[in-house]
């Protein structure tokens, strides 16, 4: 079930509806929707990078040869939330990684996490 991986089965109106008005999402999608709902970010960008990995080994993964760069398994979450002021950065990475559990457990291999509270500068990457 290699396409299970890839997608994610939501049910619009939550869980209490019938299994008929479920669609299958993108797991960006996903991400998108479960950040915008828990943290109402002034601003969200979820980039999808898992094409810049083609080649790289998974070391520990269920594929042990090199990742050809296909599907959503590498995400950039760049978020600005006042649901993060006062939040140590840590606190605001562990936050996000928890709700995205279900999608870092079903095949997302790397989460990249840039989160801000409004205001803050952005942080410079070290090259």
């Amino acid at each position: 079930m290699e396409r299970s991986r890839r997608q994610v089965l939501a049910a619009p109106g939550g869980a209490g509806r019938c299994q008929q008005e479920s669609k299958v999402m993108t797991v960006k999608s996903a991400i998108e929707t479960k950040l915008r709902e828990r943290f109402s970010p002034e601003s969200l960008n979820v980039i999808d990078e898992s094409h810049l990995h083609a080649g790289h080994h998974h070391a520990g993964s269920d594929h042990h040869e090199a990742f050809d760069g296909t599907g959503e398994t590498h995400f950039r979450v760049q978020i600005v939330s006042a649901a993060f002021e006062g939040e140590s950065r840590l606190n605001r990475q562990r936050a996000i990684n928890r709700l995205l559990a279900d999608e870092l457990n079903a095949g997302v291999h790397a989460l990249a996490i840039e989160a801000r509270a409004p205001g803050e500068p952005v942080r410079r990457q070290a090259r």
